[in-house]
């Protein structure tokens, strides 16, 4: 049964009214960033991660050799970088291309 008192906005995109509430639910889903890593697997915080090539890490002075499991990965937003952690390196991001999920 449907209240009489709901807001409806237009949808352009499926062309629609619809209630408020799906209109704010669908503009979260649309938000969320999807991050794959370099064999297309999805990405998700606290997954582990493989790195799949000698990485020159800049400002550390090091390398992440190949193979390197990074654990619980967070995601920043963005659909090309993960914040990793790592028991030598502060502050750690790495590109989604150059890692696996383990």
């Amino acid at each position: 049964m449907n209240d009489t008192n709901d807001d409806y906005v237009y949808d352009e995109a499926s062309g629609e009214w619809i209630t408020s509430q799906e209109a704010a639910a669908k503009a979260q889903d649309d938000a969320r960033v999807e991050v794959r890593d370099s064999a297309g697997n999805f990405l998700a915080d606290g997954d582990s991660v493989i790195t799949i090539k000698d990485l020159k890490v800049k400002g550390a002075g090091q390398t992440l050799r190949k193979g390197t499991v990074i654990r619980s990965i967070r995601l920043t937003g963005d659909p090309q970088e993960i914040d990793c952690r790592h028991e030598d390196i502060k502050g750690l991001v790495l590109r989604a291309e150059f890692v696996r999920k383990h």
